[in-house]
């Protein structure tokens, strides 16, 4: 199907196609957006607000000091494991101000899979908050990594202030084990210190890449999506040309300058980094980062203080947030937006949450390799509960059967995608991404779509073996593996079934040596290796696993048991 399939299907102020010419980076975006906007608020966190001049200013600071005091050149690696703080957007826009390539590090990865992401990725600096310091300490000799930032909770926060948190997050609440890391220079030594420096300017282009961002595979062990400048500016154009549909008043339903956007997704995630970081910087809105959406009654507090406009969410937050008491005080009367990703939205999850606060949740589609997003529904009454919506301007989509033969409209099959928000390939891993882009730039999803007559696309099926756990991917081959390093596992297997809170969760089978292994145990061992959305949440002990006459697991008997 070609994308001008979808010209006469979008709604109105939809443009069709964006303009690839509009900017020559991410950091030409920012750096007029932070001129255009600059006494506007650009992230609130912890009380504190940047504007878009501080952003500009601490940013270029972060840069000048990775310019003089580091022999890093631009190409070089820099992981950022941070989660929803101020830090975190200074220490990216600084990094690509100087050149650097992102690695998104998630906060909660253990130790081995830190090792993986830093070995792979060839990262040669890190910034991280204090709270992981001693999980830095145990990965650092088995890494090229040779810089480290480190951050603390109350950086940015007035003195006394900013020395109590610290305290209370150390002291108090115990929440930094104890390390030792004296090579590590302080985030706020490093903005003081590039604040005296200036940041030289460097000539980047849209194929570039910006950001390493890590996506499991059918291999087990993640790889690094390459996402060009390219990628991410075409991404933000798509997603503006959306958010210029027209509300009831003719108006486009996103209005520059005058949005207040709550950020609970982490920043790390690419569907946050896009929205959060790229989307709202163009338009010059204020982003509001939540650092642990997990405290729901935290969370309701600080959507207590503001007029929010818009909120990005998955369904296990969605329901969280209603099943609170204090949800239902808050007041929804600018609420135009809520965009729901990651994982599927359940139809009882939108109708409550309509009811709730006015707004129709937007269901939209994407992968880590499209930057993220693919499709999303009209806002309003326009969307269409139970499918993904239309392809983002500039986007094809088609299915096709297991030839490779492109399927007609109403017939399923695996889903492919074209568009400049797909990624260059994976870092370093050419075969992997000959399997899933081909010559023309068709991007093979392993997702199995039907593309109704009128253009609106619902995902039935997965090709993969893939479980989604509140938004995140989990693939079985990286369960599976870690898991029979463990002595007492003779064979292990490892599938998704449906849970009411996080939509998917993990369910491992495992077959044990001669003298045994107890599900404690195993789940011990789960949780040493796995950050939490990988740790099985049901462990079954069986005899024996169905497998095929030449060995292999067959994963979907144990579903039909399941």
């Amino acid at each position: 199907m070609q994308a001008d399939f979808w010209n006469d299907k979008r709604p109105a102020g939809v443009p069709s196609t964006i303009d690839m010419n509009a900017y020559t980076s991410v950091v030409d975006v920012f750096e007029r957006s932070c001129k255009r906007f600059a006494d506007r608020p650009a992230y609130s966190n912890l009380g504190v607000t940047l504007s878009y001049a501080d952003l500009d200013r601490y940013s270029a600071a972060f840069a000048g000091w990775l310019q003089q005091h580091t022999d890093l050149v631009p190409g070089d690696r820099i992981a950022v494991q941070m989660p929803n703080v101020l830090q975190y957007p200074i220490a990216v826009f600084g990094a690509l101000r100087a050149g650097l390539v992102v690695v998104n590090t998630n906060p909660l990865y253990t130790e081995r899979e830190m090792r993986h992401q830093f070995k792979d990725s060839g990262a040669r600096a890190l910034v991280y908050l204090n709270m992981f310091g001693k999980r830095v300490q145990e990965v650092l000799p088995d890494t090229g990594i040779e810089y480290l930032i480190e951050a603390k909770m109350g950086d940015l926060l007035p003195t006394a202030k900013g020395w109590l948190i610290n305290t209370v997050v150390d002291k108090l609440k115990k929440m930094v084990p104890a390390y030792h890391l004296p090579q590590a220079v302080s985030f706020k030594h490093v903005l003081r210190q590039g604040q005296r420096l200036g940041h030289q300017a460097v000539a980047q282009t849209l194929d570039d890449v910006a950001v390493l961002q890590y996506t499991g595979g059918t291999t087990g062990l993640a790889k690094g999506a390459m996402l060009t400048h390219g990628n991410l500016v075409a991404n933000m154009l798509q997603v503006l040309a959306c958010f210029g549909q027209h509300g009831p008043d003719g108006q486009p339903l996103i209005k520059q300058g005058q949005e207040v956007m709550i950020a609970p997704l982490p920043l790390y995630h690419i569907y946050a980094f896009t929205a959060n970081c790229m989307c709202m910087m163009v338009t010059g809105n204020h982003n509001v980062l939540i650092t642990n959406p997990r405290d729901i009654p935290g969370f309701i507090k600080e959507l207590g203080k503001w007029r929010f406009s818009a909120l990005v969410g998955l369904n296990t937050l969605f329901v969280a947030l209603m099943d609170n008491p204090g949800f239902k005080t808050l007041d929804f009367s600018a609420l135009k937006i809520t965009n729901s990703g990651g994982t599927a939205l359940v139809k009882a999850t939108a109708e409550r949450w309509e009811a709730l606060t006015g707004c129709r949740i937007v269901e939209g589609y994407g992968l880590t390799e499209t930057s993220p997003a693919a499709s999303t529904n009209p806002y309003g009454q326009l969307a269409r509960l139970g499918t993904v919506g239309i392809p983002v301007p500039g986007t094809a989509f088609k299915v096709i059967d297991d030839d490779g033969l492109e399927q007609p409209l109403g017939e399923r099959g695996e889903l492919c995608i074209k568009g400049p928000q797909v990624m260059k390939g994976y870092w370093r891993q050419p075969g992997a991404t000959d399997e899933v882009l081909d010559g023309e730039g068709w991007l093979k999803t392993g997702d199995i779509a039907v593309i109704d007559p009128d253009g609106y696309t619902r995902i039935v099926d997965r090709k993969k073996d893939m479980i989604i756990v509140s938004g995140f991917n989990v693939y079985p081959n990286e369960i599976e593996d870690v898991v029979m390093g463990h002595p007492q596992v003779a064979s292990c297997a490892v599938i998704g079934v449906p849970d009411e809170r996080t939509g998917e969760a993990v369910k491992l089978f495992v077959v044990s040596r001669a003298g045994g292994v107890s599900v404690d145990e195993l789940k011990a061992f789960c949780k040493a290796n796995f950050t939490g959305y990988k740790v099985p949440k049901h462990i079954v002990l069986r005899e024996s696993l169905p497998m095929t006459p030449v060995g292999k697991i067959l994963r979907r008997e144990l579903r039909d048991i399941a």
